[in-house]
C-alpha cells in the first residue's frame, strides 16, 4: 500500500516510513561495524590464523559488493518497491553471518564479506529515496531533518555495535560463536522489520496506481537489459545538474576515508592516548555528532541547506588542520568537539542537497550511481591515506582532509551559483 502523500509542511519523523527505515538503518549498522571493527579482524588474525593481508582483501571484498550493487539494487527497488529489495538484500546479511560462523579458510571469510557487501547495498539507495519521495511530497520539499535521523541512526549503530561486542567478550567471556549468534539474531530481526515497509511511497514512474494505468502498461515488454538501456537512457533525460556535482559526491567521502584508517594510530603514536582516552575521544566527536544531527536537520529545513555546508566545510577545514598540530589533551578534545560539530552541519545538508538535484523519474537509480560515485572516494581515501602515512608524515592525512573540504566549499559555491544562473536563464 503505498503511504498517504497529502501536502505537510515538512516530514513527520514519526512516518512509519522514516522508524522502520531508521530501526534498520541501526540494526545493519549495529551488526556490520560489531563485525568489522570489533571481531573479524582478531577473529580472522588470532583464531584462524589469517595474515593481515587476507583480512583487508576480504575486508575490500565487503566494500567493494555494497559500492558496486548500489545502482542495480536501486534500479531494482524501482521496479518491485521497498519491501522486497529490502528483505531480499538483508536476507543475505543473515547468511553472510552464518558463512562466518562456519568459515574456517580465507576462501569463506571473504564469500561471506563479499555477500555482507552485496546485503548491505540497497540500504541507503531505498532510504535516500524514499525520503526524497516523502519530501516531494510536503509544502516545503525539505528533507534535512529526516536526512539527519537516518544519519544518526547509522553512526549510533556503528558506535554501539562494537561497543557491546568488546562488552560481551570482556566481561561477559562469551566466546567468538555465541556473539556471532547474537549478532545473527539481530539479522533475523532486521528482516523481520524489512517486511513491514511499504511496496511504495508514492506513485512513482513505476508504481502501479488504483484507477488509472500504469505507466509502462501500454509499452511492449522489454528483456531485463532493454529495461536496463531504456532506464538509463531516461536517467540521461532527467539528469539536469551541474557537471561539478559529480566531483564533489566523490571528494565528500575522500575526505571522510583520508582520516578513517590513520585516526586510531595518530592517537596512539602522536598523542599517546590511553584505551580509556581514546574512547573518550570518540564520545567527544562522534557522540556531539549524533546529539546535533537532528537539531542540525531541523534547521536546515528552515533555513537551507548553503548557510550549513559552507560553515561545515570550512570549520571541518580548520579543526581538521589544527588537529594533526595539537598534542595538549584539552585542546586535543576542544577540536575533536568541533570535527564533530562541523560533521554534524555537513551530513543532513549535504544529504538534503543532494536529494534536491534527484529528478523525480528513477530516483532509485540515480541515487544508486550518486552513492556508488560518493562511495568510491571511501575506496580512495584510506590507499591515499596510508601512502601519506607512510612516505609523508603522520598528520599529512588529516591536513589533506582539509584541503578537500576547502575544495568542497569552493565546488558548492560553484554549483550553486550555476544553479542559480540556469534558473534565472530559464525565467
Amino acid at each position: 500500500m503505498p503511504v498517504n502523500t497529502q501536502q505537510r509542511t515538512h516530514i513527520s519523523l514519526a512516518s512509519p516510513f522514516i522508524i522502520e527505515m531508521w530501526i534498520i538503518i541501526f540494526l545493519v549498522e549495529f551488526v556490520k561495524g560489531s563485525l568489522l571493527v570489533a571481531l573479524l579482524p582478531v577473529y580472522m588474525e588470532n583464531v584462524l590464523g589469517l595474515s593481515v593481508t587476507v583480512v583487508g582483501l576480504a575486508f575490500a571484498l565487503q566494500y567493494l559488493g555494497d559500492n558496486l550493487f548500489r545502482s542495480p539494487s536501486g534500479w531494482i527497488m524501482e521496479r518491485i518497491g521497498y519491501r522486497w529489495t529490502m528483505t531480499g538484500a538483508l536476507l543475505m546479511i543473515a547468511v553472510a553471518v552464518i558463512l562466518i560462523i562456519y568459515a574456517k579458510d580465507a576462501v569463506s571469510l571473504s564469500l561471506a564479506c563479499l555477500i555482507l557487501g552485496i546485503g548491505t547495498s540497497p540500504l541507503w539507495p531505498c532510504v535516500m529515496t524514499g525520503v526524497t519521495e516523502l519530501a516531494g511530497s510536503t509544502k516545503s520539499g525539505s528533507s534535512g531533518a529526516a536526512m539527519g535521523a537516518v544519519e544518526m541512526a547509522s553512526l549510533a549503530g556503528t558506535g554501539i555495535g562494537p561497543i557491546t561486542v568488546n562488552f560481551l567478550m570482556d566481561h561477559g567471556h562469551q566466546s567468538y560463536r555465541s556473539v556471532f549468534f547474537v549478532l545473527l539474531a539481530f539479522a533475523a530481526a532486521v528482516v523481520a522489520v524489512a517486511l513491514l515497509l511499504p511496496a511504495r511511497i508514492s506513485h512513482g514512474v513505476h508504481a502501479v496506481t488504483h484507477g488509472s494505468q500504469a505507466p509502462d502498461a501500454a509499452r511492449p515488454k522489454l528483456s531485463p537489459l532493454g529495461s536496463l538501456m531504456r532506464t538509463l537512457r531516461q536517467v540521461k533525460q532527467s539528469l539536469k545538474v551541474s557537471r561539478l556535482l559529480y566531483p564533489a559526491l566523490f571528494l565528500q567521502a575522500f575526505a571522510i576515508g583520508l582520516m578513517t584508517p590513520v585516526v586510531t594510530l595518530f592517537t596512539r603514536t602522536e598523542l599517546h592516548l590511553s584505551p580509556t582516552q581514546f574512547n573518550l575521544l570518540l564520545i567527544a566527536g562522534g557522540g556531539i555528532t549524533v546529539l546535533a544531527l537532528i537539531p542540525a536537520g531541523k534547521l536546515v529545513d528552515r533555513i537551507g541547506t548553503g548557510a550549513f555546508l559552507n560553515t561545515g566545510f570550512l570549520l571541518a577545514a580548520v579543526s581538521l588542520a589544527t588537529f594533526a598540530h595539537v598534542r595538549r589533551l584539552p585542546f586535543v578534545f576542544a577540536v575533536v568537539a568541533l570535527v564533530g560539530i562541523s560533521y554534524a552541519f555537513i551530513l543532513p545538508a549535504w544529504n538534503a542537497f543532494i536529494a534536491k538535484q534527484v529528478p523525480k523519474g528513477e530516483r532509485g537509480t540515480v541515487w544508486g550511481i550518486f552513492l556508488t560515485l560518493q562511495g568510491s572516494g571511501m575506496v580512495a581515501g584510506p590507499i591515499v591515506s596510508g601512502k601519506l602515512w607512510d612516505s609523508v608524515g603522520h598528520g599529512v592525512p588529516f591536513v589533506a582532509s582539509a584541503s578537500v573540504m576547502v575544495l568542497l566549499f569552493v565546488l558548492h559555491l560553484a554549483i550553486v551559483h550555476r544553479t542559480k544562473r540556469k534558473a534565472g536563464h530559464s525565467h
